[in-house]
């Protein structure tokens, strides 16, 4: 049995940091007399169910286990998002947060009870089987995910690399569940990647909002804007799951010379505004964001700061509508507790708490094999014609050149071509082109 010293001293500093929760959570100052009496009985109920155990459970317990499970279950009944978390996953958490870490590379998140999929991360193993935003997994291994707690489900998917994990998924639309036996491998953190487009358009994706993405987005604008004379940007954030606050107000603030960013509100009503700063560098072009049902908090703070501020058209789906933050306390004996201490609001006032944050412009995404393949047809012009009056002076080019170089044109066309939501954004940034030259055309005649 457990009824030692050590133990019961654990079991009376559980006890005055349950009352103190308690009386955190129970409201003003006003009430604290009244909220004392009802923590104290809650407090005696708890002190009598840690009795019966130790007097009758029918094998030996260990009192710390009983006492962070209780932790668990009191944090649980706040909200999804919000966590205790033992000194052993609180470690494995702050590794995942300096670079890397071993897993299948899945955001998973609570969601009406069930463990569902944010998003993948992008070039994962679990992006590569075709895990998607919106799964629900019912069982990792033989072990199914009901009442699991999402520690529980990270430390199961979790693993060395080059070992096997097995997630069961229930995905809309389809009757039966299906299998996916994925290859651990260590999950890399890159949050910015880029490409050039043909009619000088850029192509700009944030994978998640780690320490150093603003700085990295920054260098890779820079590139791009003294390459050439950007005439549009798709800033790409689908299936982004959010991460680092200040990383997403410093991201849209790269855009905005002034307005709001994003407002928080915590409990006691207290506003916190971002706002952004005048910009040395003018990026006067269009831009279209690129959103879905896996693009999550940080990514959501982004989307909405550029579209009610009028700087970029959103394209795609609806977000996911994470609309909290979490702050994350370390504890005295090495644990830790990620708890919900506001909520996020657009600069127009919007919570997308549960809602999400609507496109301007409806477009979903198609899979590649619905899509029917693309081939360049055959059309005959006057010069194909035998006997064709030659043209005077030279000769009219095809198309653009591009500094592209082919391997890297291929690949890009391929992705072009596999990619409905993309493709419709570079039709809207070109058409934008078009009519902004017409427009300086009919103004200077």
């Amino acid at each position: 049995m457990f009824k030692t010293r050590s133990a019961q001293c654990l079991c009376q500093a559980v006890l005055f940091m349950v009352l103190i929760s308690l009386l955190v959570i129970s409201g003003s100052s006003q009430q604290v007399v009244a909220d004392t009496k009802e923590a104290y009985k809650s407090i005696e109920v708890f002190s009598e169910v840690l009795r019966k155990i130790e007097k009758n459970y029918v094998e030996g317990t260990d009192a710390k286990e009983l006492v962070y499970g209780a932790l668990k279950g009191m944090v649980q009944t706040l909200d999804p998002h919000s966590s205790f978390i033992t000194p052993e996953d609180y470690k494995e958490l702050m590794i995942e947060t300096k670079g890397s870490f071993p897993g299948v590379g899945i955001v998973i998140t609570m969601k009406n009870n069930v463990l569902t999929v944010v998003s993948p991360i992008e070039g994962t193993p679990a992006d590569k089987a075709g895990i998607k935003a919106g799964d629900q997994i019912v069982m990792i291994g033989d072990r199914s995910t009901k009442d699991i707690s999402i520690r529980e489900a990270v430390k199961l998917i979790r693993g060395p690399k080059g070992t096997k994990v097995k997630l069961t998924v229930q995905r809309k639309g389809l009757e039966k569940p299906m299998e996916f036996v994925i290859t651990r491998d260590v999950i890399p953190i890159r949050s910015v990647r880029s490409f050039s487009l043909p009619h000088d358009l850029g192509y700009i994706r944030i994978s998640n909002f780690q320490s150093n993405t603003a700085d990295d987005l920054a260098e890779i604008l820079g590139e791009m804007e003294q390459k050439t004379q950007l005439q549009g940007l798709i800033l790409d954030l689908r299936n982004n799951p959010g991460g680092l606050l200040s990383q997403a107000v410093k991201v849209a603030d790269e855009f905005l010379d002034s307005g709001l960013i994003v407002s928080i509100k915590s409990r006691d009503d207290k506003e916190q505004k971002s706002v952004a700063h005048r910009n040395d560098k003018l990026r006067k072009y269009p831009m279209v964001v690129l959103v879905n049902e896996g693009s999550a908090s940080a990514s959501e703070i982004v989307a909405g700061a550029l579209q009610d501020n009028k700087r970029a058209l959103v394209l795609g789906t609806t977000t996911f509508g994470k609309g909290s933050v979490q702050t994350l306390f370390s504890l005295s004996d090495g644990s830790g507790l990620r708890l919900t201490t506001a909520l996020y609001y657009t600069p127009n006032g919007r919570s997308i708490q549960a809602s999400g944050i609507e496109p301007d412009i409806k477009v979903a995404f198609v899979e590649p094999s619905e899509e029917p393949e693309i081939k360049k047809k055959t059309v005959i012009r006057e010069r194909d014609l035998e006997g064709h009056i030659e043209q005077e002076g030279p000769e009219p080019a095809e198309g653009e050149e591009s500094e592209i170089v082919p391997d890297e044109r291929t690949d890009i066309e391929k992705r072009v071509a596999r990619d409905n939501q993309l493709r419709r954004a570079i039709q809207i940034l070109h058409s934008w082109s078009i009519f902004s030259v017409m427009e300086r055309e009919q103004g200077s005649e």
